[in-house]
């Protein structure tokens, strides 16, 4: 089974700079998408790729954040979070397949102001790590995929000194990873393959990021513990550019 990742940062954007064109060629079984920043309506058929069934989960806000899912198989299922304000948000999707199920999510940033920060921590802490904990215990599969907003440690991100006090690296934020993955037993599938340096998924638009390649690991496949040594493969694909993150490919033998 591949899966997909990718944070389109708009996702009409990312269709002129390529990205479907692209999808033909990866034969996914299921691609996340997230901030596709954009209403159904204002999607024609260029964003209902053929042979996949599509669902979005637009942001009540237009032009802003909100997720998908292209999955070549018909779920049984398709369901949002347990939280208003997220599915306002358009922030997480759902897909059941069987005893799998994979979502597509969107963390909120903190970076804008400390507000967001502050809800950005109320969340994870308070909410979403007990529905983690409940879905670890529930006897399903799961596969959560999306941009997490949080680097996890120091190889994760090119310059971690100077950012130890911004969001997306501050100590809670990675102490909050460290509990997912060491307590509750959720695993980065990713870092089960991969254990190099400089392996990242995100570049500022500032100054020379992307060239310097002085970039974050902020977007995963985090998956729960009884799919640990299941992911066989992955890729971060940088050949071309269809947003300010790169996609993150994963083959599971499932």
């Amino acid at each position: 089974m591949r899966i997909i990742t990718i944070n389109v940062n708009g996702i009409r954007a990312a269709e002129r700079k390529g990205l479907f064109s692209w999808l033909k060629t990866k034969n996914a079984d299921v691609v996340c998408l997230q901030e596709i920043k954009a209403q159904e309506d204002q999607l024609d058929e260029k964003f209902y790729p053929e042979g996949m069934n599509t669902y979005y989960h637009s942001a009540e806000r237009k032009g802003y954040s909100g997720t998908g899912l292209y999955c070549k198989t018909k779920p049984d299922k398709i369901s949002y979070s347990p939280w208003e304000d997220m599915n306002s948000e358009g922030r997480i999707i759902q897909a059941d397949f069987g005893d799998l199920s994979v979502l597509s999510i969107y963390l909120p940033s903190g970076s804008s102001k400390e507000e967001r920060q502050a809800f950005k921590m109320e969340f994870i802490t308070n909410r979403f790590m007990p529905h983690l904990k409940k879905l670890q215990k529930d006897g399903r599969k799961y596969i959560i995929c999306g941009d997490w907003n949080i680097a996890h440690k120091k190889i994760d991100l090119k310059n971690w000194r100077p950012n130890q006090k911004n969001s997306g690296f501050l100590p809670e934020e990675r102490e909050w990873l460290d509990t997912l993955y060491d307590d509750v037993g959720f695993i980065d599938s990713f870092r089960e393959i991969n254990q190099e340096e400089y392996q990242y998924t995100w570049w500022s638009n500032r100054g020379q990021a992307w060239a310097n390649n002085t970039g974050w690991r902020l977007d995963y496949q985090v998956v729960s513990s009884n799919l640990a040594g299941l992911a066989k493969s992955c890729e971060i694909y940088k050949e071309q550019r269809f947003s300010d993150h790169a996609p993150l490919i994963i083959d599971y033998q499932l």
